[in-house]
């Protein structure tokens, strides 16, 4: 029988010897870390439990705030606001989107009755809460705004919305109108006019109702003062 050539034999010995010497390393690196590799494939799986459970308790207790929620709405939608309110009140304690819902409907209830002074009071404290989303903080101050807009100087109702009384808010029809209506005070009628167009140029982003208000306004501050008026202006200026 013909032997195989040398170099062959030599390397398969050497790719055996290889073999054999991984081989005890893995058990050694096995019999030495053994307990560690189990222990954190342990940890592993019971961090992913424990994630695993948060997120269920977490849209548990989010199905049940909505139910919660719901539950109020009906009462104050059927004139029970003796039940209605303290459903609310414990739904406005937390930090999510119901307890910003329910501060808000607390808000227009109050609105509603007349009383503005609270219900500006629940709007603001949307508007501080910083653990809240933004979106609802912007609406909270255009609410709030609005509750306390006959009480407030027409500068400061510029101050407060410029930032939302612009084409690209989706709270330009609210915000726009009040920042229009308080540059009629000052008598800025240019400002004034430029915002009405706008308001009533901005297609389905602003109310009908907005969008017919302004576009009769916008062409009224179209037509140019008489010098009477002009008089007038300028005195109050």
């Amino acid at each position: 029988m013909a032997l195989p050539p040398s170099g062959t034999t030599d390397e398969a010995f050497l790719r055996e010897v290889d073999e054999e010497y991984r081989r005890d390393q893995l058990i050694r690196a096995g019999r030495r870390y053994g307990v560690w590799i189990a222990a954190g494939v342990v940890a592993f799986l019971i961090a992913v439990a424990g994630w695993l459970y948060y997120d269920h308790s977490q849209r548990t207790a989010a199905e049940a705030r909505g139910e919660e929620y719901d539950a109020a709405l009906q009462l104050a939608a059927q004139n029970q606001l003796g039940q209605a309110t303290p459903a609310l009140d414990k739904l406005a304690q937390g930090s999510d989107g119901y307890a910003a819902m329910a501060r808000f409907t607390e808000g227009n209830l109050l609105f509603l009755k007349g009383d503005k002074k609270a219900a500006a009071a629940k709007f603001a404290s949307v508007v501080t809460d910083a653990k809240l989303a933004q979106p609802f903080r912007d609406l909270a101050l255009v609410r709030q705004t609005q509750a306390e807009f006959d009480t407030l100087q027409p500068q400061d109702v510029i101050q407060r919305l410029g930032t939302l009384a612009n084409p690209d808010s989706p709270w330009f029809g609210s915000a726009g109108e009040m920042v229009a209506a308080a540059y009629l005070k000052t008598g800025k009628r240019a400002e004034a006019a430029k915002l009405y167009r706008q308001l009533s140029e901005a297609g389905t982003r602003v109310p009908d109702s907005i969008r017919e208000r302004t576009a009769d306004l916008a062409k009224t501050l179209s037509v140019a003062p008489t010098t009477t008026a002009q008089t007038q202006e300028k005195q109050a200026k």
